[in-house]
């Protein structure tokens, strides 16, 4: 039997390895002049290779395709991708947040790896792109910008629409469609958040560590840690997953609490004893024991309170609404960024015409699509690669 898998990111080099160990005839085809091309820029040129966490603690974090997911997650958990990526030689680290990355914290030695040992017996075709596909006779024909092949059975793993520089064009949407399947709508997923506010640009590179980006969409969520200031908008861990949340909500309302960790009547006090002890100076100059300096320049504006009143002359109203607007802090969403400044593709190829054991298509005998050109992803932190490694274990390993 020969197979021919299309596209060279993560679960096309992972399934490709897997069938070639069964004595299977795989030939790899990448548009690109090397593998892994998304793989070298993850986790910052680090590669966040996966969450060391549970099964059922990983499925929490997916976002889209949870049920689908649930037995390729279980067939090839976290720990059995690092023990696996330790077996072929890659020394790993566990990181805040159970993030895994090469003990090198080069991702270049993940595709190294992959590609020496794991991929030993593939037949790599680099710089040829597969521009069309067809079944006669249940055969394959593939059509590259090289040559034409025929093979028994095709995988397509071209990735999404995200970081269009690293080849993901969203080719494998095409190839679906010529083949009947349904293609959910394309959004961008873990992607910064468009401001409408004026105030934004004077905030740009403003860093907030632990505080709360609250979200209600179609649901209320919150999402606490880090955050940044863009010249348009917001940025950083928390946004990032709480975009992948609203990026098919039409009215969404987004408010940061400065001081989760303080209640109202904590926060008052805090205050009072501020105005206290800085009874002549101006209400800015104060708020900077509580924000950053370029947030307390602005926030009297925001709140309507003159920000060159002295805090001996605030009134208890005023002081109560500086907590409403220090626990609720208004920003007026605008949109996403576009999807090649998401790090994944949200939607694809419908998950209900794809079997979840094999990953074959429920409408074409022998075609089969693996990682993020289906309709899945998850949050930040090693989550969506280790679906991408999952999904194509599982392929293989229930390949008949």
């Amino acid at each position: 039997m020969n197979v021919a898998v299309v596209g060279a990111g993560a679960s096309g080099l992972f399934v490709s390895g897997f069938l070639s160990k069964k004595n299977i005839d795989v030939t790899l085809f990448d548009k690109n002049e090397k593998a892994g091309k998304k793989i070298y820029i993850t986790g910052s040129g680090r590669c966040n290779l996966t969450n060391l966490c549970s099964p059922e603690d990983f499925l929490t974090q997916v976002v889209r395709g949870q049920k689908f997911l649930k037995t390729a997650i279980y067939s090839f958990s976290s720990y059995d991708c690092v023990d696996y990526f330790e077996n072929l030689g890659l020394k790993t680290k566990c990181e805040r947040g159970n993030r895994v990355f090469p003990e090198s914290d080069k991702s270049s030695d993940v595709i190294k790896y992959l590609q020496k040992f794991h991929c030993k017996d593939v037949n790599f075709k680099f710089n040829e792109e597969v521009l069309d596909i067809r079944k006669e006779n249940d055969k394959f024909n593939i059509i590259t910008s090289k040559n034409h092949y025929n093979f028994d059975r095709v995988i397509i793993a071209t990735g999404g629409k995200s970081y269009q520089a690293t080849g993901s064009n969203g080719a494998g949407y095409k190839f679906a469609k010529k083949f009947n399947h349904k293609i959910v709508p394309i959004v961008p997923a873990l992607c910064p958040i468009l401001i409408k506010d004026n105030f934004v640009s004077s905030l740009k590179g403003v860093s907030l560590k632990n505080v709360t980006l609250k979200v209600s969409g179609d649901k209320k969520s919150e999402f606490f840690g880090e955050m940044i200031f863009t010249d348009k908008g917001i940025s950083g861990p928390i946004v990032l997953s709480a975009s992948s949340f609203i990026n098919r909500c039409d009215n969404v309302n987004l408010s940061i609490d400065f001081k989760p960790a303080l209640n109202e009547q904590q926060l008052d006090c805090r205050l009072l004893r501020e105005f206290e002890q800085n009874k002549n100076k101006e209400l800015k100059n104060v708020l900077k024991n509580l924000l950053p300096k370029a947030i307390a320049e602005i926030f009297g504006n925001v709140v309507g309170i003159d920000s060159l009143k002295k805090c001996n002359s605030i009134t208890k109203e005023e002081r109560l609404s500086l907590i409403k607007f220090l626990k609720n802090f208004p920003i007026s969403f605008a949109g996403l960024y576009d999807i090649d400044s998401a790090i994944v593709t949200s939607g694809g190829v419908d998950l209900s015409e794809i079997n979840p054991k094999t990953f074959e298509s429920k409408i074409v005998k022998g075609l089969y699509f693996l990682g993020e050109v289906l309709d899945v992803d998850a949050l930040t932190g090693g989550f969506n690669l280790q679906i991408a490694w999952s999904s194509a274990f599982c392929c293989a390993k229930n390949w008949e």
